[in-house]
């Protein structure tokens, strides 16, 4: 568990169903001081019976709201550089997805159901946001979302499963994941690799990080800056990269993010294929950036794959392949900043 900060009086302080939550340090120490912690108990209907689910998020800022969406294997920090010039536009709302950070990581107990990761199913995970959203008072509301990676792909979801309450999203560094899967060469398999080792059959892939979690998660988190010749200190702020990488020494955390890939090869793949052939798709607007040096601008026409999933004219014509890799909110929080600022406005 992290270290917390010492309590601390927030403004616009949470009503019930939620409670109020301390600051770890590190989001204590990146976030500006008006930004207050939560948790929502959202025991959502999805799949059915559902587990007991909390999310802890942030929240801060002015405006219409903005919910922001990370990716693996990280959380809520991820968004910090781009919160300074955000905050002055947009009320933020900041989760940690389930299965990472500070929100629950439902497990099974029962052998019998160890094929079964609805429980990790981005359709899942965005009812949970929905629920969020929901106590927080944007029930009438319709709101932006910005998602990366993992987070991306629970925002496709929400979208697609909740096109009221979407008003626009902007993705981050993915393409569909059906497409993914369907278009895996050499080339993907080698440079996302941890997509087919961590949908291995539990409990493998949990036993392997939990033997050696310190150096997997260096493995894992800086994969991804060798194509674009980036270092560590150049991406990652000391306080950030220490988080993500204690998330590989938690098993429950472990777990969850293991389930997370399962559903993703199983559950999520197979809810896209339903949606495919019933003609559901992205509704809203959507932007999308890429990094020049990633596995989206080498392998994928981007913008050829989000169209096959979206209504016609969904497509945003200024989502673009913008410099370096992956890690895009904090590679480059300048331009994120400048796209968001452009895209979330009515």
């Amino acid at each position: 568990m992290s270290s917390t900060a010492p309590s601390r009086d927030r403004t616009q302080p949470p009503r019930q169903p939620w409670y109020k939550a301390q600051l770890s340090l590190s989001t204590a120490q990146l976030f500006p001081h008006d930004f207050y912690g939560f948790t929502v108990s959202t025991n959502n209907a999805i799949p059915d019976p559902p587990p007991h689910v909390e999310i802890f998020a942030l929240r801060g800022g002015s405006g219409p709201p903005l919910l922001l969406l990370h990716g693996y294997p990280q959380t809520h920090l991820i968004w910090h550089k781009i919160i300074p010039a955000l905050r002055e536009h947009y009320t933020l709302i900041i989760p940690d997805l389930r299965g990472y950070g500070r929100s629950s990581k439902p497990r099974r107990k029962d052998d019998a159901d160890a094929d079964d990761h609805s429980w990790y199913a981005k359709s899942a995970m965005a009812e949970d946001l929905v629920v969020v959203m929901d106590q927080l008072g944007y029930k009438d509301e319709p709101f932006y979302v910005l998602g990366h990676d993992r987070g991306g792909r629970v925002a496709h979801a929400m979208c697609v499963n909740h096109p009221s309450r979407v008003k626009k999203a902007m993705l981050l560094d993915i393409v569909p994941t059906l497409a993914m899967f369907n278009a895996t060469d050499k080339m993907l398999a080698t440079a996302y690799w941890h997509w087919f080792f961590l949908s291995q059959a539990r409990p493998f892939p949990e036993d392997a990080i939990l033997a050696a979690p310190r150096a997997f998660a260096e493995k894992q988190l800086t994969r991804m800056l060798a194509a674009s010749g980036r270092k560590r200190e150049d991406v990652f702020v000391d306080a950030a990269w220490e988080e993500y990488c204690k998330l590989f020494t938690d098993a429950d955390t472990v777990h969850g993010m293991c389930e997370d890939y399962r559903a993703g090869a199983k559950e999520d793949c197979e809810e896209q294929e339903r949606n495919l052939k019933e003609g559901r798709k992205i509704q809203c607007k959507i932007r999308v950036l890429w990094g020049k040096d990633g596995v989206c601008e080498k392998g994928f026409d981007v913008k050829k794959e989000w169209e096959k999933v979206s209504k016609d004219g969904c497509w945003d014509e200024r989502g673009e392949a913008v410099p370096g890799g992956h890690y895009i909110p904090e590679e480059q929080p300048e331009i994120l900043t400048r796209h968001a600022l452009e895209f979330f406005k009515d």
